[in-house]
């Protein structure tokens, strides 16, 4: 997730301060990952710095006061390429579970209990994803399907590199 071009979005939905922006944000693509106060506010320096957000107005508040961020045109130009541009397809050729099981298998370990513990994470990590689509709103659903489906297809992985264990110990220990 691009953070600068996300806070633009939302930006674009309407003029907002940084905290509004943190809520917004941590409400909807931030679930497991928080941004941080920090994180927000330095990202908005930037993007005021870049031209893409002016402060239009500050405002007392109980600490500093408080600034509204309003996207530029620069801004709106930036996100509208960003939302038309479809996402790379990655073939995700060099992955953590691939080393791992490649690597147990030249020094001689136990790749199949390896590939059996990381079936029983996904499979808990699924019932967990199951559990938020079953109590949670649309959003939840929609970002839970995403994470099950990426599961679904890793289980496959798993269950076709378990049958072929034997084959691949050949290939890398030779």
């Amino acid at each position: 997730m691009t953070v600068p071009l996300t806070l633009l979005g939302l930006l674009e939905r309407e003029p907002s301060h940084g905290y509004d922006l943190k809520r917004d944000y941590d409400a909807y693509f931030g679930r497991g990952k928080p941004l941080s106060f920090g994180q927000v506010y330095a990202t908005l320096s930037r993007l005021a710095r870049d031209g893409k957000v002016v402060i239009s107005d500050l405002e007392p508040g109980e600490g500093p006061d408080r600034k509204r961020y309003i996207i530029t045109d620069l801004g709106a130009t930036e996100v509208d390429g960003w939302l038309t541009e479809p996402v790379a397809p990655e073939p995700h050729l060099q992955t953590v579970l691939f080393a791992k099981v490649t690597l147990a298998l030249m020094l001689g370990r136990n790749a199949e209990g390896y590939l059996d513990t990381q079936r029983a994470a996904h499979l808990q990590r699924m019932r967990e994803l199951t559990e938020i689509k079953r109590t949670g709103g649309l959003v939840d659903a929609l970002l839970a399907d995403h994470g099950l489906f990426h599961l679904e297809a890793d289980l496959r992985w798993i269950d076709l590199t378990s049958a072929r264990l034997d084959a691949l110990a050949k290939e890398v220990r030779s």
